[in-house]
């Protein structure tokens, strides 16, 4: 068994994952765009070009991802995606990328437990904890 995130967007999902794949390198896979759906599926030719289903995966990150349908909604969530690393120079890289245009609630700054730690929500509405161990 294995879990793996599955992020939500409204109607920027593309421009998410050419982010997030600069942020973390790595790869798209495949993606499927609502006008490829079966035509019971479709929302109207404005959602022709949103993603239906799309994977990114990287050395340091696996999600999958779509762009919302337009009948759905989604709140405030009580998830965050918890970055870990031990390198304090990629921590901060990481944070200042994901702060950027962001809003940052937990500055990343040394905590109690030995490390580096920050929490913030990326321009794209997704929830991130960065925690880097220090030696």
């Amino acid at each position: 068994m294995e879990m793996e995130p599955y992020l939500f967007f409204s109607g920027n999902c593309q421009e998410a994952l050419d982010f997030y794949k600069g942020l973390f390198g790595g790869e798209i896979g495949e993606i499927m765009r609502w006008k490829d759906a079966p035509p019971d599926m479709s929302f109207g030719p404005e959602y022709a070009n949103r993603i239906m289903h799309a994977e990114f995966s990287s050395p340091a990150v696996k999600f999958m991802a779509s762009d919302s349908r337009p009948t759905t909604q989604y709140g405030d969530g009580r998830i965050s995606l918890s970055l870990n690393t031990r390198d304090a120079s990629e921590a901060k890289r990481v944070f200042a990328a994901l702060a950027d245009g962001g809003n940052v609630e937990v500055p990343l700054e040394k905590a109690f437990w030995n490390a580096l730690f920050g929490m913030l929500t990326d321009k794209f509405g997704i929830d991130w904890m960065v925690n880097c161990q220090l030696e």
